[in-house]
């Protein structure tokens, strides 16, 4: 008995945990997002060309190859990194590159 009870209840906190993590979605008001586009634009920050069989989509791990930079806006609490990826900027986790935002994109 106890030998199904282990993996049952394994099997019931990683879904538990897949739920979390995707109840995560971050919110850039409107105020922030303006902010970070004039961040940006000062940074002089070279659009940088994704590889071409990467999707840029919230949730997608940016590619080690791919140089992102820290983001140094103290108007949005949570620090991010960004690239900007098909002339969009695209806030990144530094913890895991995972794409967690695009600004400018049709969301």
């Amino acid at each position: 008995m106890k030998t199904r009870l282990l993996p049952t209840i394994t099997g019931f906190l990683l879904l538990a945990g897949t739920g979390v993590a995707a109840a995560e979605d971050i919110v850039i008001t409107p105020e922030q997002d303006t902010v970070i586009r004039e961040y940006v634009v000062k940074e002089h920050v070279e659009p940088v060309a994704p590889p071409p069989d990467f999707d840029v989509t919230v949730g997608a791990t940016v590619p080690e190859a791919v140089e992102i930079r820290p983001l140094n806006v103290p108007q949005v609490e949570t620090r991010y990194d960004y690239v900007i990826l098909d002339n969009r900027t695209v806030l990144v986790d530094p913890g895991t590159r995972r794409i967690v935002h695009i600004i400018g994109s049709e969301e």
